[in-house]
């Protein structure tokens, strides 16, 4: 077990996530992020009331949306890169045990906001058939 400085206390996982990646060299501004994360299944009653009194889940940043069979979180999180930003969401599920991300989306929506609504990543119109 790790310990915290010289106290011989045991140090939590998010003081040693922020101690082993905080840099106080970076010069990379935060911005905001926007994604879903997508449940493998809908949750179960328990973890629904568990959910309701978590404190992280109801900081703005993270918000549940349910439709018959789907689940997915809706996330605007803060960081450097968007890879932070989803490591962070992930991280509150360390509070919420039992449920699954089945995948990390980005909506048309979230694209945009994302900057990232390029011809690359925008469908592209279909060409009639026998067009040159």
């Amino acid at each position: 077990m790790t310990r915290s400085g010289c106290t011989g206390l045991p140090e939590t996982r998010e003081k040693r996530r922020r101690r082993l990646t905080s840099s106080s060299a970076s010069t990379t501004t935060a911005r905001e992020w926007h994604f879903n994360l997508v449940l493998n299944a809908p949750l179960s009653d328990e973890q629904s009331d568990a959910l309701d009194w978590s404190d992280r889940f109801n900081d703005g940043r993270i918000g549940l949306a349910e439709a018959p069979g789907y689940s997915r979180f809706i996330c605007i999180f803060t960081a450097e890169s968007l890879t932070d930003a989803v490591a962070e969401a992930l991280s509150f599920f360390e509070d919420l045990p039992g449920v699954l991300i089945r995948s990390v989306e980005l909506d048309p929506i979230a694209l945009a906001n994302n900057g990232m609504a390029t011809t690359a990543v925008v469908s592209a119109q279909s060409t009639p058939s026998g067009a040159a």
